[in-house]
C-alpha cells in the first residue's frame, strides 16, 4: 500500500482490500440472494480514496454488480463526499460523516444520475453505513429507495481485510 494522505486519518481504517463470501440481499418485491464481494479502498496520495466494489455469484462466480468511485474527506474535519458509479448506469453523490469514537462511515443521497434507458423501478436513495467491527473485519450495509419500495435494508455483509 502506499502512504495515506493525512487528511484520511480519521477513515485510515478502510484503507486496504476487503472481502467476504457472505454478502446477503434482499428487498420488497425480489427474492432473496447472496453474493461475494470485493472492496478496495485506496490511497494514491491524495485526501481520497480510490473505491473499487466487484460482486459474483457464489456458484457461478459470474460478475453481478460493480461499483467505481471516490471517497473524500474535507480535510480538517469529518465530512466525506462518496462519487460512485454503477456498472448498470446510475452514477450517485453521497455526503455524510465519519464516526470516529465507533469507527464508522455513515454516507446518504445528495444526488442521482442515471442512464436514459435505465429499466424501472428507480432508484431515488441510497443510504451506506460501514463499521470496523475489528482490525480486520468491516460490516457493509445499503438500504435503498425507489420510486415503488420505501427506504429499505437492501445488503449486509461482513468483509474480511485481506491486504
Amino acid at each position: 500500500m502506499s502512504k495515506i494522505h493525512e487528511a484520511l486519518a480519521p477513515i485510515s481504517w478502510l484503507e486496504g482490500r476487503w472481502s467476504t463470501t457472505d454478502g446477503r440481499g434482499y428487498y420488497p418485491n425480489i427474492p432473496d440472494f447472496t453474493y461475494h464481494e470485493d472492496l478496495e479502498f485506496l490511497c494514491i496520495g491524495q485526501p481520497m480514496y480510490n473505491f473499487l466494489s466487484t460482486s459474483r455469484h457464489p456458484e457461478k462466480q459470474t460478475p453481478m454488480h460493480q461499483e467505481r468511485g471516490f471517497l473524500r474527506i474535507k480535510p480538517g474535519t469529518n465530512e466525506l463526499s462518496f462519487v460512485v458509479s454503477h456498472n448498470f448506469g446510475l452514477t450517485s453523490l453521497e455526503e455524510g460523516l465519519c464516526e470516529t469514537e465507533t469507527h464508522q462511515v455513515i454516507l446518504e443521497t445528495v444526488n442521482l444520475s442515471r442512464i436514459s434507458f435505465a429499466k424501472p423501478p428507480f432508484v431515488k436513495k441510497i443510504k451506506r453505513v460501514f463499521k470496523l467491527l475489528s482490525d480486520d473485519h468491516l460490516e457493509a450495509t445499503l438500504y435503498m429507495e425507489t420510486d415503488t419500495t420505501p427506504m429499505s435494508e437492501h445488503l449486509k455483509a461482513v468483509y474480511k481485510k485481506i491486504q
